[in-house]
């Protein structure tokens, strides 16, 4: 066996241990390189989304840094913050030197006002848009959801990107969702240079609560006579990693997030272990708009129709970017119905445990029917 090459051969020292290898690149001295990816302002980065978004974004070793924005601090220590309100125009100062926005200060939640939810979230999205163009930011990140395509019973299965959104104002937000939509397409125009992309999640759990969430609360599941539902959910983590794409421009244009494919009713029926209510859709309708205008439910009788038919997204865009969902559909239900165990909601009116002990399931959805009908008795029996 012939020796080694005596200029490669690890000459050792006892003190110093094996010599360098001469072919060896030279080791790097001084501070490490500074990042070159982008700098990245997220508005309502206190809580929810926002958060989660902040936290993912600052471990990023493809974000050079992170500006926060919201009325409060949050828990990222790396993150760059700036409490205020997104309607201030203050915020156009602390926009610069970003080079994308990501706006996420949106208020959905169903007990807000819904003249003040609209006031906040139509005024801070103008503001935010005028703010980052004025900055000089070069793209701003919105989301919406994927009910802006509206649930119709012919929807196709499942819808691109490019379908048109035919929601209408009455389901929770969803006016809100619209009119930030249009200001995404005027923006551009307005404001040569900005670039928005729009990102749409289909029913997203993960700490969040809606009217679509509330429905997996309830003692039985209420499904509507000849309706075809169609379940498709988006994980809170898959929502994060689909906005990065979007920051990180790997996709551009109006995107649909979720998991692949969905869940047909008594799919989820079988999942859930929770069995079906099924109702007349006169009825059904009916009560819920009657429930809601006397205040007895938080939710407009619009939100029903998310439940009735088919709203499903492709997604194709981020999957042609090589985005993949983490998360399938059985998955996120499951994590779901874990979040929702123990709380108990009749026609989107969450009730003490109490009161459904008393109640029974099936009794406190007939109870607040019933109650409908009775307020409705009364006032026909004052006109006359």
């Amino acid at each position: 066996m012939s020796s080694p090459d005596p200029q490669v051969r690890a000459a050792r020292n006892p003190e110093t241990g094996p010599a360098p290898d001469p072919r060896a690149p030279a080791a790097r001295t001084g501070p490490a390189p500074a990042v070159r990816g982008p700098v990245v302002a997220v508005t309502g980065a206190a809580g929810g989304v926002g958060a989660l978004l902040t936290e993912r974004l600052a471990a990023s070793e493809e974000i050079r840094q992170v500006v926060a924005i919201d009325e409060r601090r949050g828990a990222c220590a790396e993150a760059r913050w700036h409490i205020l309100d997104v309607r201030d125009p203050a915020i156009a100062d602390k926009l610069r030197g970003a080079d994308v926005v990501v706006h996420l200060a949106l208020d959905l939640d169903l007990g807000s006002d819904p003249a003040a939810r609209t006031a906040y979230n139509v005024r801070g999205t103008q503001t935010v848009l005028t703010a980052a163009a004025a900055a000089g930011v070069h793209r701003v990140v919105l989301c919406t959801s994927a009910m802006v395509y509206g649930a119709l019973p012919d929807n196709e299965l499942p819808l691109s990107e490019d379908a048109e959104l035919r929601a209408t104002a009455e389901a929770t937000g969803v006016g809100d969702l619209l009119e930030i939509e249009r200001l995404a397409r005027r923006a551009p125009r307005a404001h040569p240079g900005l670039n928005v992309t729009v990102v749409r999640p289909a029913v997203l759990v993960g700490g969040t609560d809606t009217a679509l969430t509330r429905y997996f609360e309830s003692p039985r599941l209420l499904v509507v006579a000849g309706s075809r539902p169609a379940w498709q959910f988006c994980h809170v983590d898959d929502l994060c990693t689909a906005l990065e794409y979007a920051v990180l421009e790997k996709v551009e244009g109006e995107l649909a997030v979720g998991c692949d494919g969905w869940l047909e009713q008594e799919e989820v029926e079988e999942l859930s272990g929770i069995r079906r209510m099924e109702l007349p859709s006169a009825v059904a309708l009916g009560a819920a708009a009657r429930l809601h205008r006397i205040g007895l439910t938080p939710s407009p009788a619009g939100d029903l129709a998310y439940t009735m038919y088919p709203w499903v997204v492709s997604g194709s865009r981020l999957h042609d970017a090589g985005w993949r969902p983490a998360w399938t559909n059985e998955d996120v239900l499951a994590e779901l119905l874990a979040e929702v165990s123990g709380r108990h909601t009749v026609a989107g009116r969450r009730l003490g445990r109490v009161d459904a002990t008393a109640a029974g399931a099936a009794g406190a959805t007939v109870a607040l029917l019933g109650a409908a009908a009775v307020v409705r008795r009364a006032r026909k029996a004052r006109r006359r």
